[in-house]
């Protein structure tokens, strides 16, 4: 920890917006423990999933544990009530925590007494979230960093769903109580809002029915979830970091450069018109969904490199080769063809992450896939949870999981209109064998995609075509 809060004192993240200075989070570190707090943003949205994604490919060899503690429908006075049950029994080294989009409300904005209201609302969160404070300043040993939760998307053109006038802006207030907590305590603070809302008022004023959400104005979709990575990422001081970055100079038969990996091997035959070495990158290439996954996702993770220099950022795996005749080449890995490249773009450099053929990124994609299937039995955790504290404690029957509870909860389906899609999921969980069982299947995916993870080494030819 004492380190840990050495490093993170170097590091310091501008906000403008009141003129002062956000401590900027340091990089998670090996053997940590996450825990990212918030609503259904956290629950269904895949933000947390996409960074440790990026951990796992890019430090492989540093194994760490991220959860979601996301909780469909919650406000601060709702994770409150959850905060040490199921954010600090996780044991974290490191907590996120965000919210505001609840506790900003919804409907309340199309009455006269909006202003009252959103008044009302901020103090209710300054109150509740002072406690939230004290409580997280009680576990010494937890690293915090408080994100400001993204936009209601007040903007987006559809005239089927009007939006709620003013709610964005209570968000923003909230937001600030959150920026004045970080400093108070010397706590890590991420902004997820204004860059999100200045990437939505850029591409509207081009579009007027582009969003970053769901199409509800609330939920990021998947290309959102990763702008939040990267934003994410980079305020943690990665970005800039390669997968490797490779120099040889044929010429003078010389690796110039190697970062983050090793070369061996080189060869230069055939009067130059060959160029082979064994390659061991220390990481993976990042690999970006094509596919919109999840409930009522229209858009992809790699959407987002449209809107933030994500893959300069995050993802170059450099190949450089000075002095090559004129003429195209072809790159070959591990004896298979991957692509053809002139000599001017081999001077200037390739990114071989981006090429989504290499061995190297197949090897990503299948870790890819592993943690996409993780996520999808934690949500059934999250789902459980939800239950739990949003229904049954405040019933007093906590944890109580038996036929007595589910018979409370079929009698309390009236309550809540989520209640319903909750019920079958708690009927499985309810058991723990059936916890433990879909726990255990977590644990063998994660150690699947260390393990998968781990470098390989490869063997690269560059072969002057005819």
């Amino acid at each position: 920890m004492k380190i840990r809060n050495l490093l993170c004192g170097l590091l310091f993240l501008c906000i403008g917006v009141e003129g002062y200075s956000q401590k900027a989070p340091c990089p998670f570190q090996k053997g940590d423990r996450v825990v990212f707090l918030g609503n259904s943003i956290t629950e269904g949205g895949h933000y947390h999933s996409y960074i440790w994604l990026y951990y796992i490919t890019h430090f492989p060899e540093s194994r760490m544990q991220m959860y979601s503690a996301g909780t469909g429908g919650d406000a601060s006075w709702d994770m409150l009530e959850r905060l040490e049950e199921d954010v600090y029994s996780k044991n974290p080294t490191v907590i996120t925590a965000t919210f505001g989009m609840n506790d900003s409300g919804y409907y309340e904005y199309f009455k006269d007494d909006a202003k009252e209201f959103a008044d009302r609302q901020i103090l209710r969160v300054d109150s509740t979230f002072n406690k939230m404070q004290d409580i997280m300043e009680a576990h010494k040993n937890t690293a915090v960093i408080l994100i400001g939760g993204t936009p209601y998307d007040d903007t987006w053109k559809n005239e089927k769903n009007v939006p709620f006038p003013g709610k964005n802006t209570t968000i923003q207030r909230i937001i600030e109580l959150q920026k004045k907590a970080a400093n108070k305590h010397g706590w890590a603070f991420v902004d997820f809002h204004y860059p999100l809302l200045d990437i939505n008022k850029k591409q509207q004023a081009k579009d007027s029915t582009f969003t970053l959400t769901q199409g509800d104005r609330i939920h990021p979709d998947n290309h959102g979830n990763m702008l939040m990575a990267y934003f994410f990422l980079k305020a943690q001081g990665l970005a800039g970091k390669p997968v490797s970055d490779i120099c040889i100079d044929v010429t003078e038969k010389k690796i110039q450069k190697k970062e983050n990996c090793y070369i061996s091997r080189l060869a230069i035959e055939d009067n130059f018109k060959k160029v082979s070495f064994d390659y061991l990158a220390k990481s993976l290439p990042y690999p970006l969904d094509t596919v919109p996954r999840g409930w009522e996702k229209k858009h992809s993770q790699f959407e987002a490199t449209r809107y933030a220099p994500i893959i300069q950022d995050l993802n170059q795996e450099i190949l450089q080769v000075k002095g090559l005749e004129k003429g195209m080449y072809m790159l070959k890995i591990d004896g298979l063809k991957i692509a053809s490249f002139n000599a001017d773009a081999f001077e200037k450099g390739i990114n071989m992450a981006v090429l989504c053929n290499t061995p190297q990124y197949q090897q990503a994609v299948k870790i890819m896939h592993l943690n996409e299937e993780r996520w999808s039995i934690e949500k059934r955790f999250r789902e459980y949870a939800w239950t739990e504290f949003y229904i049954l404690k405040r019933k007093g029957m906590l944890y109580q999981d038996d036929i007595a509870a589910m018979d409370t909860l079929r009698a309390s389906l009236h309550e809540n209109i989520f209640l319903a899609g909750h019920l079958d999921n708690f009927s499985k969980m309810m058991y723990p064998e059936i916890r433990e069982a879909w726990q255990a299947e977590m644990d063998i995916l994660v150690n699947r995609m260390y393990n998968l993870a781990q470098p390989v080494s490869h063997h690269i030819e560059l072969i002057k075509e005819l």
